[in-house]
């Protein structure tokens, strides 16, 4: 039996290691400094573990407060270009942008014509977009930075008064889920009673974020 030496591992004192003395009696690391024995093996056993620990729990801790990927889960049908779920890590900074309207693209029509907001709602979806990827480009993002997308569609009278979803889909299509961008948003898309103006057909609200990776 050896004397435990008064303050040679205070440092060890933070964590509970478990330690079998004579007689099999489990007890924790600071039952068991009041033993004041053990056997030398016993000690540098103590010690390689409780460094073992703190080293795993700081490189564990070191790896989660780096992460920095953005996570896009795919849907089971993969063809479909949305997300099922989008997991952005923390620290990662989160932009919201406020709901866009088609703007303006033919002021040779009156503004309750369709028409000056890029007619159909393939073609206001477009004017849209543009207008949305321009304006995260002044904040250094891109449409491969959004992880999030709300749509609001209103009946077009030429399509039995009806959400046009394929016209969308198909002005959607132009911008997420091409070969020069393949980044996919997590996506809802509702048919509204209208918009502020009758001469829309479109309004999308989209969060992006800034991070590492995407």
């Amino acid at each position: 039996m050896q004397t435990f030496p008064k303050g040679s591992l205070k440092c060890l004192a933070y964590f509970q290691v478990p330690y079998c003395c004579a007689g099999c009696e489990t007890l924790s690391f600071m039952e068991f400094l009041l033993q004041l024995h053990f056997y030398p093996m016993n000690l540098a056993l103590i010690r390689s573990t409780a460094c073992f620990a703190a080293a795993a729990f700081f490189a564990g801790y070191s790896s989660f407060a780096n992460a920095t990927e953005v996570i896009r889960y795919k849907l089971p049908d993969p063809s479909f270009p949305i997300s099922a779920a989008v997991e952005v890590p923390a620290g990662a900074g989160t932009i919201y942008v406020s709901g866009k309207v088609p703007p303006l693209v033919n002021s040779a029509k009156p503004n309750t014509d369709p028409e000056a907001f890029g007619g159909d709602t393939e073609g206001q979806t477009v004017a849209v977009l543009r207008d949305l990827e321009a304006q995260l480009k002044e904040m250094q993002l891109t449409m491969a930075d959004v992880v999030k997308m709300q749509v609001f569609l209103v009946a077009d009278p030429a399509k039995g008064s009806r959400m046009d979803f394929a016209g969308f889909m198909r002005g959607y299509r132009q911008f997420f889920g091409t070969p020069n961008q393949p980044n996919l948003p997590a996506r809802s898309v509702f048919q509204a009673a209208g918009l502020a103006n009758p001469a829309w057909y479109v309004e999308i609200e989209v969060v992006a974020v800034r991070a590492g990776k995407r």
